[in-house]
């Protein structure tokens, strides 16, 4: 039996795609092992989102080149995607796939392993106006379910060069969406995540079909749904038709990440972001007062070329009113072929790291007064593993639909279902929960059915 073996660096989309490919595979009869194991395949899904990532990326494949000097290497994703060439110059790489194309990874293996040349399959990602469908019945991971359902971006941001690596704004069929959701309930999930390169953006290449008309037929039609949670969504595809989708649903959780970015308006004009933080603060208003306890989360670039001191504070001031409850804060970093990387006045390091350590104590603080509303609260929550600072405790981790750590006594045979965890003590990272009882309505309307 062939063996292949998988590496993934970056997204939780690439992550997504793995799993896809690996589905290709085992169709064809291979049976997968640990990446650092000998394998006959190795394929390394790559992220070039920083150059850091593309520096991680060529480190893993040469490892996987030194592991067998026979195997065939297959390189994919968004570095393989931008920089094909930089990858083809590494001893030992034999087929290299972009961000699409990806269905005929086996059929290039076949033609390596009889021609024994190179292949260089990647083509112009801006040509493509097409979702490529990447089916995932299971995931490896048995809690929550990613369900993608677009690719590529219009937008452009001054910093980022995802749009070079995943071309335009694809939509997938609504019709396949739903039935993968169903396919991935079936299978068991509670809970699905939306998820894409610019999820919110779904249906914006579509005639008369958008996010909230997805939204709400997935609730319609998806039998045994129980959470629908979007994995990213953008202040200004916030719409109110959205807000009041969201507004009606017994299923979207009580927990959105809108990525802010900068809460300067002049900074985000540089970074060519398309909303104002008058707009931004007035959507999170209007999200808060229909969905009262709604955890905000969001991703910060800190030190952007150009940033004042008085920049800075806006964006913190911003943060502080609006009562976010996590925030991933990222210094800037400057992506080559980004129009940001050629910018002047680019920010001093010292500087960017005292600015980044301001607002993750920041973002620690606003955690745990987050955390500190639902103290005594008894809320829903899906084990995923077993806590591992304590691995001998009998203790598990996992999140409440408001995206709460919780960490509660369980036991194996309760990951992946929905329980009723009290929080005795409300903190960061961790709160600390009782187990009250575990959900039994689905026994109950299996027996009903029998």
């Amino acid at each position: 039996m062939p063996t292949v073996a998988f590496h993934t660096l970056g997204c939780k989309v690439n992550h997504y795609e793995t799993e896809a490919i690996w589905q290709l595979f085992k169709e064809q009869g291979y049976e997968r092992v640990e990446f650092e194991s000998t394998s006959d395949v190795y394929v390394i899904n790559t992220c070039t989102v920083t150059n850091t990532g593309d520096k991680k990326s060529r480190q893993v494949i040469r490892r996987a080149v030194r592991k067998n000097p026979d195997a065939v290497i297959c390189v994919t994703g968004c570095y393989a995607q931008t920089s094909p060439a930089e990858i083809m110059a590494i001893p030992g790489v034999d087929i290299v796939v972009g961000t699409q194309d990806r269905v005929k990874m086996l059929d290039y293996i076949e033609q390596y392993k009889q021609e024994r040349q190179p292949i260089n399959a990647v083509g112009n990602i801006m040509k493509n106006r097409v979702y490529e469908e990447l089916d995932v019945p299971a995931f490896t991971d048995r809690t929550r379910a990613s369900l993608k359902i677009q690719e590529g971006c219009n937008n452009f941001c001054t910093f980022c060069i995802i749009p070079w690596a995943r071309g335009l704004m694809r939509s997938r069929d609504p019709q396949e969406v739903i039935r993968q959701a169903q396919q991935l309930v079936d299978a068991g999930y509670k809970e699905i995540v939306l998820t894409g390169i610019h999820t919110g953006g779904y249906g914006e290449d579509m005639k008369d079909y958008n996010l909230a008309a997805l939204l709400r037929d997935l609730e319609a039609q998806v039998k045994g749904i129980k959470r629908l949670r979007i994995s990213s969504i953008e202040a200004s595809q916030i719409t109110d038709e959205v807000i009041e989708v969201i507004d009606q649903s017994n299923i979207i959780v009580r927990h959105l990440h809108i990525p802010l970015q900068s809460g300067s308006d002049t900074v985000l004009k540089r970074m060519r972001r398309k909303y104002t933080m008058e707009f931004f603060g007035e959507r999170l208003d209007r999200l808060k007062e229909v969905l009262p306890g709604l955890a905000v989360t969001s991703d910060i670039i800190v030190g952007f070329p150009g940033e004042t001191e008085e920049e800075f504070m806006e964006t913190y001031n911003f943060i502080k009113k609006h009562q976010f409850s996590e925030l991933h804060v990222f210094p800037y970093s400057k992506r080559t072929g980004t129009p940001a990387a050629r910018m002047e006045d680019q920010v001093d390091e010292e500087v960017k790291n005292e600015r980044v350590h301001r607002l993750i104590e920041l973002s620690n603080q606003l955690a745990k007064e987050y955390a500190s509303q639902f103290e005594n609260e008894v809320l829903e929550v899906i084990p995923e593993e077993i806590y591992k600072e304590d691995p001998e405790s009998e203790l598990y981790v996992g999140y409440t639909d408001n995206y709460l750590k919780v960490v509660f006594p369980a036991t194996e045979d309760m990951i992946g279902k929905i329980v009723k965890v009290k929080i005795a003590k409300a903190g960061y990272p961790y709160n600390e929960g009782q187990f009250v009882r575990v959900l039994e309505d689905e026994t109950v309307a299996e027996q009903a059915v029998m």
